[in-house]
């Protein structure tokens, strides 16, 4: 009943009313956000908070996923830290008695990896793409000293650990009643962004590929362009029924799509028209961005986002 339930939910669209940056902390009990709820059946997603990482949402603010595919279980994100992902294991444990067999790092972003070494205690394998590991490879010290500043003592037993196996284009598991495509479509929002595709369920894992609720952030290494052309290109084309996004309750194609691609596409033509008029930087920042201002995290990046993709059409025009 609660996975028909679940469905249903997809169905109405978006259900904004569940997803609020104003509130803390939906499960005090865990270290996790929320409870993880079962989207389809078998598969599961503990919904991180649409805010930036704080104390008190110890740092889950991305989808913490996971399948119980009859034969074993998948993890997607290691999640922001040792505890967290301590956390999310013990749901899974509730759920199942199979054991975690594979665990994949949607990119290599704090909240992503930085539960990997709870999972490797485990000896659980521990999959990215190939510059995924390279930023944590790069960047894991910095990363986790950023995510000690806000999580505090919520940031005891975490250690860098990178992904133990890589790949470039698409690692495939067949594992119980599921068929399991982790796939690199192509440049996004972040490097070494992955989905999971499960090709039998039409459902997507989409990683940070696509956002809902929230306000996406752009990076100073997310190239707008690109990310809308692997769009186009890579994950329209999969047609997925369900929509488990990185950001935001799981959904459809039509509304990560009004959230993802037509953001961009608006922020790019909304600042683009700013340069044909001989505008600069300064006028860039301010462009009307309004039809997102519901969007949670707005406040923080409406004017980042602009100012990023001003840099980024200069480039390209010039």
């Amino acid at each position: 009943m609660r996975s028909l339930i679940s469905i249903a939910c997809i169905a109405l669209v978006a259900a904004p009313a569940l997803a609020s940056e104003d509130i803390a902390d939906k499960y005090p009990a865990s270290l996790l956000y929320d409870k993880p709820w079962e989207v389809i059946p078998g598969v599961f997603s503990a919904i991180g908070a649409t805010a930036p990482p704080t104390y008190e949402n110890a740092g889950h603010n991305n989808n913490l996923s996971f399948i119980v595919t009859g034969d074993g279980v998948v993890v997607m994100n290691g999640g922001a830290s040792y505890g967290l992902a301590k956390a999310l294991h013990a749901e899974i444990e509730a759920v199942t008695d199979q054991p975690v067999k594979l665990v994949f790092n949607e990119n290599g972003q704090g909240h992503a990896v930085l539960g990997n070494n709870y999972w490797a205690e485990q000896g659980v394998p521990i999959v990215a793409h190939v510059d995924a590991a390279a930023e944590v490879e790069a960047h894991g010290p910095a990363i986790l000293k950023a995510m000690q500043g806000y999580n505090k003592d919520r940031a005891e037993g975490t250690e860098v650990q990178v992904p133990t196996e890589t790949f470039e284009e698409e690692y495939v598991v067949e594992m119980g009643d599921f068929r399991i495509e982790a796939r690199y479509l192509g440049p996004a929002h972040s490097p070494g962004d992955i989905v999971l595709w499960l090709p039998k369920q039409s459902l997507v894992i989409s990683g940070d590929m696509a956002f809902h609720e929230r306000m996406l952030p752009i990076f100073a290494d997310t190239m707008t362009a690109d990310w809308l052309e692997t769009w186009d290109t890579a994950f329209e084309p999969l047609e997925a029924t369900y929509v488990i996004p990185g950001h935001g309750h799981p959904t459809n194609m039509d509304q990560v799509r009004r959230y993802t691609k037509d953001y961009l596409e608006y922020l790019r033509d909304q600042v683009g028209a700013v340069m044909d008029e001989g505008g600069g930087l300064a006028e860039a920042y301010y462009v009307d961005q309004s039809p997102y201002t519901h969007l949670d995290t707005f406040e923080e990046l409406a004017t980042k986002n602009a100012g990023r993709v001003f840099e980024q059409l200069e480039f390209e025009r010039f």
